[in-house]
């Protein structure tokens, strides 16, 4: 028996524009995503909220997420109907939740099992039949759905919402200038160590906090633009608990991991390039003014399989995903002696959790105040995820962002949509943020070489 249809279904002739139809992962991702489709009608398959139900109980994100979009849906509703379709807002078009038919002869015969995935299908093919005139649209952070989607002839979409359009062009915090005049360069080295930008000979203004090589053949220097000042000043190399920099990129991130007035600081680049190894040391040579130095990463399963499935305890299943922290710890103390009055620091720091080192959903409930808070693998953050932590930093935190935004571990986002792509894009040009992307892996000749070509 078809499912009955009220007089202001989307399929009617009375309603104009598209018809969105959303999958989970949508909600997941953005629990204010029904807001963002403008003048056009929103379905959600009732299958969704049955699959929402499974996911509102947890501390993670999604968990979060599932429980704000219930919660949304329930004020939005009041005492209205879903079948009626729910106004969305001035200008905007209606909320529908919908059931399918209890066949889809097209979806039938491509698939063989029942899956929610499926009845989102048999939905949107049911809505593309009964809505002459009006484009019917999936969206989907599922890449496989939506190849699904489209050979059975269905028009599907990625949530494009904080996506992150021309990723080649990403800023990336640092540039090279050729053909500087040689006495300019020379002044770097002279006291005051900085020259007005007017006097630089760079082409347009400089981002604030923008890095860059000065060349002139085989005189150069190294400068900052300085936004309060509109100077160029010089940056040294300097050595941070140990760890010296080994190029230009790294001197950048140094400076700017050690500068109080910049209290966000975003580092991407490949693996090796020492990303995590200078924020953490950078955290440790300034320990002394911060009440803790955090360092944590999202915890993704290999492969995406639940942590459940791993033997012991809580502590053994998280173990495997903090090793790469622990590391980066490790070559650290290894500049050195075992006996040395910084091994005793760093061990009294542990034991008193000044230095601490967590999954990142343990942050929940922690105050942070005078942090020096280092987030590694940000790639795999949604952009709410990455909002919702640096909301919570207080007075005197710093917040550190390192990850490379091509190595994404989790299957719903990508170099476009992650959330530490479009923290970098957002906080572009802001006095308090500075972004190095560094370029030359630092671990070792093998591991350069084998990240450019393989």
């Amino acid at each position: 028996m078809a499912v009955a249809r009220s007089r202001t279904e989307p399929g009617k002739k009375s309603r104009k524009g598209k018809v969105f139809v959303l999958d989970t992962n949508v909600l997941l991702y953005d629990f204010n995503c029904i807001d963002n489709f403008e003048e056009n009608d929103v379905v959600i398959p009732i299958t969704v909220l049955e699959e929402l139900d499974e996911f509102k109980k947890g501390s993670d994100t999604i968990n979060f997420n599932a429980r704000e979009f219930i919660r949304k849906l329930d004020r939005l509703s009041g005492d209205g109907l879903f079948t009626d379709g729910l106004p969305l807002g001035k200008g905007r078009g209606k909320l529908f939740v919908m059931t399918a038919e209890p066949k889809s002869s097209v979806v039938e015969q491509a698939f063989i099992n029942d899956k929610a995935d499926h009845r989102i299908l048999a939905l949107t093919e049911q809505l593309r039949r009964t809505t002459p005139g009006r484009p019917v649209v999936l969206i989907s952070k599922d890449i496989n759905l939506r190849m699904k989607a489209k050979s059975l002839g269905l028009y599907a979409e990625d949530y494009e919402t904080g996506k992150i359009e021309n990723i080649d062009e990403l800023y990336t915090g640092s540039g090279v200038a050729e053909g500087v005049d040689t006495t300019v360069i020379a002044r770097f080295y002279s006291e005051p160590y900085s020259v007005p930008v007017a006097e630089a000979g760079l082409t347009g203004t400089p981002v604030p906090n923008q890095y860059f090589i000065l060349r002139n053949g085989s005189s150069s220097a190294l400068a900052r633009f300085n936004p309060q000042e509109a100077t160029l000043e010089r940056v040294s190399k300097q050595r941070v608990f140990g760890i010296d920099p080994r190029n230009a990129e790294q001197a950048f991130a140094i400076d700017a991991l050690m500068r109080p007035d910049l209290q966000l600081v975003t580092l991407t680049g490949k693996a090796g390039t020492g990303k995590t190894l200078l924020a953490l040391a950078a955290a440790l040579e300034q320990r002394r003014n911060f009440r803790q130095i955090y360092l944590a990463r999202p915890v993704v399963p290999l492969g995406n399989r639940d942590l459940g499935y791993l033997p012991g305890d809580v502590k053994s299943k998280l173990d495997p995903y903090m090793q790469p922290l622990w590391d980066n710890l490790a070559v650290i103390r290894s500049r050195f002696p075992p006996d040395g009055h910084e091994q005793k620091q760093i061990t009294d720091m542990l034991e008193n959790e000044k230095l601490y080192i967590a999954p990142l959903a343990y942050i929940r409930g922690r105050s942070l105040d005078r942090v020096f808070f280092i987030v590694d693998e940000a790639q795999n953050l949604t952009p709410h995820e990455v909002k919702t932590i640096i909301t919570r930093a207080g007075e005197g935190s710093r917040m550190v962002f390192t990850g490379d935004i091509y190595q994404i571990d989790t299957p719903y986002l990508d170099s476009q949509s992650n959330g530490l792509t479009y923290l970098v894009d957002r906080m572009r040009g802001q006095n308090l943020y500075g972004q190095v992307n560094l370029l030359k892996g630092e671990r070792s000749v093998l591991a350069e070489l084998a990240s450019n070509i393989l």
